[in-house]
């Protein structure tokens, strides 16, 4: 399976909470994302893609 550079998917949203709800990375990950290992990274992924609740699972997976 490939994937995107980046799990995002350009509809951010992080207003009132930690979480972007576009793709499922906590702010601070998206923040560091360039900065991260390929272990990191991967950890990120799988647990995002585990979650399953981010719009990129969801309402938007075209974007995906």
């Amino acid at each position: 399976m490939t994937r995107p550079d980046s799990p995002c998917i350009a509809i951010c949203d992080t207003l009132y909470r930690n979480i972007c709800s576009g793709c499922g990375r906590h702010y601070l990950e998206v923040a560091r994302w360039t900065e991260m290992t390929e272990q990191e990274k991967e950890a990120v992924w799988l647990r995002i893609e585990r979650e399953g609740t981010a719009k990129r699972f969801t309402t938007y997976k075209e974007r995906a």
